[in-house]
């Protein structure tokens, strides 16, 4: 069965490009949230094999979204995705719990190969 996996980010354009790359490599793609709260209620609610979380957010940042999450569930799958110069909210993200992290603008490779490591 495919891994199901859930969006985190605000950019429509972003969580479309990883849903291409996601369901060209067969990963599903079970819900999508623009923010961190709705991210927490698509969590509770889909109860995804991963999620892909965007640091910078409006509502909730990925970070607080993150320590929300880890909260709820210890086990957790999240990758955070940040764009480039974010390097000490990436080192806060792993240390809150986060397997790992892509940069944007996405590589298809580099997506799949944190996605597969982390579900492993």
């Amino acid at each position: 069965m495919a891994k199901q996996i859930l969006i985190v980010d605000d950019a429509a354009f972003m969580r479309m490009m990883i849903k291409d790359i996601l369901s060209k490599n067969g990963f599903e793609v079970v819900g999508e949230a623009q923010d961190g709260v709705e991210a927490i209620e698509k969590y509770k609610e889909l109860k995804p094999d991963l999620v892909t979380l965007d640091i910078t957010m409006p509502e909730m940042d990925g970070l607080a979204a993150l320590k929300e999450l880890k909260q709820l569930d210890g086990d957790a799958n999240i990758i955070m995705c940040s764009a480039m110069g974010q390097q000490a909210m990436v080192i806060d993200a792993i240390q809150a719990g986060a397997k790992d992290f892509i940069v944007k603008p996405f590589q298809a490779e580099r997506v799949v190969e944190a996605i597969q490591k982390a579900l492993d």
